[in-house]
């Protein structure tokens, strides 16, 4: 192909000047662009197909459906010797003597309560929580009491906001109860110190056996969801606590827990099937790179369940693993010589043991389980044998395997990070220079001064229209993560699903679908940038003598006649190109 190419005489462009230099190239026709774009696209997809292949995480979901039948459908508590349940919810005789002046006719104590305040230390760093303790305690009950003290689940939980129901009841059994501020300090909820917790606790724990109307010998624990994480610590640290009751107990790592969690969640809220390799990749993350070491926590320690123990589940819990977890733990009790496990499964109830929506105030508990844990507590303290059924309640079900096999992966973690990074940074720097060129823009408007960008050949609409769709394209997944994301959390609260997943579903193929054409578009937008290049020597082997300086300096322009036009060309490029590297981090180029 000859390039006929007529000069007029060099000279530097002034400011926003379109550069003097006049190029007549002989066009492509529309089979040649094909014969080069259809390559370039096939590159370009192979290599984002190719990455989506290269981060991809195995994940093994089998068996799924497992399930325990449970012995009796009737989750009360008996004991030898025992009488029938009151109203209260405890048994016949109580922790002590109900015969007391001070109960009423169903054995049940007025409740007092008051405040005291220890300095809990972080044994890592020193640092003090003023930890407010809210003690309740039996009014008028005689003798030494047996004692429950309390362990936080998930969030920031006060003495006051926290487990108040629970408490009352437990205490107007007979028992004194103790419920902390939640010991955190300056953590927070992916950096919370469960070692240095157990700590705090046994402090609280040591203050309960020293009160004057406390039997030393029966203070046991209550431990609610991420507190069972850190009760293994806690028994480690102090063989000699009674008893523990379990709630919702997390029996396996943070890592293979949250990620049983959120991958089934995904699949029960109706979510895209391609949203998964989300939570794979998420749980692959090596976060020991940041500094975080709770991931890979180890739980399952040698006394974690040596005591006498109480498990209670709800059949809507969609948070935990809880035939696999079942089994763990009553081999783990088992190995370490302890026999006294009761489980119950209760029919309706949420990961918190509520009846509904625990968003929504004053969702009750499940029928019949405070009263279950006041019968075995009572039974237990006592040393009588239990006669009722170990396990007992609704059938207990898991749909997926917990994922054990999870790893750091630390490639893939370095990958993401400077990924995310680059993309980031591109994008921020394409903005500003976006908002430079705009508004000098505006100032040669006003000033009727030449050209601001001076794009060639159709590149400023290509671009404009690529920056809106690629854009618009992360927003839709943006926003239909964060609908599956919003989902999850409501129905581990205890909400049902919707029954139209809607976006959840169709914004996975319809960014794919995007994307690829994405990929089509930007293909041909090469196309016209190799051809620009073509007709000014560029890529001939060896480039013409000063081609590239040519077209570096604008005197033979490819994209853009100004430098801000070249400048924004390139870097919006980038910055798209990488949003489609992040696509391709997220499994979105596996089809």
């Amino acid at each position: 192909m000859v390039n006929r190419v007529n000069r007029v005489p060099n000279r530097e462009p002034q400011g926003g000047e379109v550069a003097q230099t006049a190029v007549q190239p002989e066009r492509w026709g529309r089979g040649r662009r094909l014969k080069v774009s259809l390559p370039i696209f096939i590159i370009l997809i192979g290599i984002l197909v190719t990455i989506s292949n290269i981060t991809a995480v195995p994940w093994n979901t089998e068996p799924t459906g497992q399930s325990i039948e449970t012995l009796s459908p009737d989750t009360v508590v008996t004991f030898s010797g025992s009488g029938d349940r009151h109203a209260s919810g405890s048994t016949a005789g109580n922790a002590a003597d109900s015969a007391s002046a001070s109960a009423d006719n169903q054995g049940r104590y007025q409740v007092a309560s008051h405040h005291v305040t220890i300095k809990a230390v972080r044994p890592a760093t020193g640092e003090v929580q003023s930890m407010r303790v809210n003690i309740r305690e039996p009014v008028g009950a005689s003798g030494k009491r047996p004692a429950v003290v309390f362990m936080h689940g998930a969030g920031y939980g006060t003495s006051d906001n926290s487990f108040a129901d629970v408490a009352h009841d437990i205490t107007s059994a007979g028992f004194v109860t103790a419920v902390p501020d939640k010991p955190v300090w300056s953590t927070n909820d992916i950096t919370r110190d469960y070692p240095g917790s157990a700590v705090a606790y046994d402090q609280l724990i040591r203050l309960v056996r020293a009160m004057d109307d406390v039997d030393a010998h029966g203070v046991g624990i209550y431990a609610t969801s991420e507190s069972t994480w850190i009760s293994p610590y806690l028994l480690t640290l102090d063989p000699d606590i009674a008893f523990q009751v379990l709630l919702s107990t997390m029996v396996y790592t943070p890592r293979q827990a949250l990620g049983f969690f959120v991958a089934q969640n995904f699949t029960l809220v109706g979510a895209n099937n391609g949203y998964q390799s989300i939570v794979r990749r998420v749980f692959h993350i090596d976060s020991s790179m940041f500094g975080l070491a709770n991931l890979d926590i180890p739980v399952q320690l040698k006394a974690a369940y040596s005591i006498p123990t109480f498990v209670a589940y709800g059949s809507k819990d969609v948070m935990t693993a809880q035939v696999e977890g079942i089994r763990k733990i009553v081999d783990m009790a088992s190995a370490s010589g302890n026999r006294d496990v009761t489980v119950r499964s209760y029919p309706v109830a949420n990961h918190v043991l509520r009846l509904g929506d625990e968003a929504d105030a004053g969702t009750e508990l499940s029928d019949n389980y405070v009263g279950d844990v006041i019968d075995w507590a009572v039974g237990t303290v006592q040393g009588r044998t239990q006669t009722s059924e170990r396990v007992a309640g609704s059938q207990i079900y898991q749909s997926i395997a917990v994922p054990v096999e999870l790893q750091s992966n630390r490639f893939l973690s370095l990958y993401g990070v400077i990924l995310h990074g680059a993309m980031l940074a591109l994008l921020l720097a394409a903005a500003i220079i976006a908002l430079i060129a705009l508004g000098v823009k505006i100032r040669h408007l006003i000033r009727h001064e030449g050209p601001v960008l001076a794009m060639r050949h159709g590149f400023g609409g290509s671009l404009l229209a690529l920056a809106t769709t690629t854009m618009a394209t992360l927003i839709l997944f943006a926003a239909g993560l964060g609908q599956v994301c919003y989902a999850v959390v409501k129905l581990g609260w205890g909400g049902a699903p919707a029954e139209d997943p809607g976006m959840m579903y169709w914004s996975w193929p319809m960014v794919q679908v995007v994307s690829t054409l994405v990929v089509w578009a930007w293909s041909r937008v090469l196309t016209g940038v190799i051809e620009e290049a073509s007709a000014r020597g560029i890529t001939r082997l060896p480039p013409r003598k000063g081609a590239i300086r040519d077209a570096f300096t604008g005197r033979e322009p490819v994209v853009a006649s100004t430098r801000l036009g070249r400048v924004l060309f390139w870097v919006t490029t980038l910055a798209l190109m990488h949003v489609l590297l992040f696509f391709a981090f997220w499994g979105l180029f596996i089809y």
